[in-house]
């Protein structure tokens, strides 16, 4: 199973301790686009127009700031970096160890930064969206793509890939022709921020679970285990099945 979900906005970083090791990141293949991305951000970020070419409010500036020091920073869990209203419900600090175990393996962030990290890469906390555009790189989604589509389709194995993405980082990579059957979105239906609570509840009941299912239909059942489920078969053959989910 790979279980995608989005980064937050909101992230944090530990005070103390070494820089991060892009070497020990999960999905190595990587690392070129992780050069070229945060290269341009650090030249964006030294310009007194940072907030406006980076799409932010000026009040961030240091948060802005942050991306000044990547190198040196010190490195941070990613299961901590990232905060907010869907890792909170997601909760991997409050999983069991086995649970745990299978949110490492399953779980992967998909950022504007660093393309794609596990809970427990040691990363640290940036300021960038995947809807922004860097100079020298152009958009970041389409930049993204390519080498997503290297790495992210090993990654499923034989299991499903639960899609709980928002729309701009959904569109730095789709499953392809001989993943589509494995692919289903989560939608909640008529929410918007309790939606980010839900996908991040959903998420860790599948942790909790334990099952990995091998077919979008079985893994419906699993989520109702849970919550009131409604499943869509694709709107065509390369598009994702899709799962909308209630709290019971």
């Amino acid at each position: 199973m790979l279980i995608l979900l989005p980064p937050s906005e909101s992230k944090s970083n530990r005070r103390r301790g070494g820089p991060a090791d892009p070497a020990t990141w999960s999905f190595p293949e990587l690392a070129p686009t992780r050069a070229r991305v945060a290269e341009a951000l650090a030249e964006v970020s030294r310009s007194p127009d940072a907030p406006a070419l980076l799409g932010v409010s000026a009040l961030l500036l240091d948060e802005v700031a942050r991306n000044l020091v990547l190198g040196t920073a010190p490195a941070t869990p990613a299961a901590e970096v990232y905060t907010g209203v869907l890792y909170d419900a997601l909760g991997l600090s409050s999983l069991d160890t086995a649970a745990r175990r299978r949110a490492n393996r399953w779980v992967v962030v998909v950022s504007a930064l660093y393309g794609a990290v596990r809970p427990r890469d040691r990363i640290t906390a940036y300021r960038l969206s995947m809807g922004a555009t860097l100079p020298g790189l152009g958009p970041l989604a389409p930049l993204w793509r390519p080498a997503l589509d290297e790495v992210l389709p090993d990654a499923v194995a034989r299991g499903v890939v639960v899609d709980c993405r928002s729309a701009a980082y959904a569109a730095a990579w789709r499953p392809g022709a001989d993943l589509a059957a494995r692919w289903v979105q989560v939608r909640v239906p008529g929410a918007s921020h309790f939606a980010k609570h839900t996908r991040g509840l959903v998420a860790r009941h599948l942790c909790v679970e334990g099952a990995d299912p091998r077919s979008v239909p079985a893994l419906a059942d699993v989520v109702a285990r849970g919550f009131d489920v409604r499943l869509h078969e694709p709107a065509g053959p390369r598009a994702p099945w899709v799962l909308d989910v209630a709290a019971p």
